[in-house]
């Protein structure tokens, strides 16, 4: 059984979703692949609550000291870079090509496709714990948020990410 929560965050409304393992999802409502609300009434359970926390913590502009318990749903090649996500330091950024070369060395291949990786990246169901948000183009571009530009800004702000060397494209397919 799934339970969901809301919750209100500097950024707009989030959906927490979780079963019996742990955190299923967390979406920024009217994101690109936001599930909607459900119709059954928000329920209390001890992830949602961890998960609940972690957040507050994390939007009083500090680095949570731990994880709420995460059940990834997904094909093994997402799963793969989901970990990768999950290794980028609080206030650091990393690119889908240094992401897709990291996979690439894992599966003793030459190369990987970046545009792979970022198919991955963006059907993140956990956002902001996942941490797909530090994600950007080699050339310093803000690109490939689901949330939106503006919430990935925002975000990376809140995380102290020096801004100076990233831009939002004038143009393009995930403005």
């Amino acid at each position: 059984m799934t339970a969901w929560q809301s919750y209100a965050s500097p950024v707009g409304e989030l959906l927490l979703a979780a079963d019996e393992e742990g955190l299923t999802g967390l979406w920024l409502a009217g994101e690109k692949y936001f599930p909607g609300v459900p119709e059954d009434a928000p329920q209390e359970t001890p992830v949602l609550e961890e998960t609940k926390r972690w957040l507050d913590i994390y939007f009083a502009g500090r680095e949570p000291d731990f994880l709420p318990p995460l059940h990834l749903a997904g094909s093994p090649f997402r799963q793969e870079v989901w970990a990768l996500l999950r290794q980028i330091p609080y206030g650091e950024t990393t690119t889908y090509r240094a992401l897709a070369e990291a996979v690439a060395r894992k599966r003793g291949l030459r190369q990987m496709s970046a545009q792979a990786v970022g198919g991955a990246v963006g059907h993140n169901p956990i956002s902001i714990i996942v941490p797909c948000h530090r994600v950007v183009g080699s050339d310093g571009s803000l690109t490939g948020y689901a949330g939106g530009l503006e919430r990935k800004v925002q975000l990376l702000r809140l995380e102290g990410v020096d801004m100076s060397r990233l831009y939002v494209p004038k143009k393009g397919t995930a403005l």
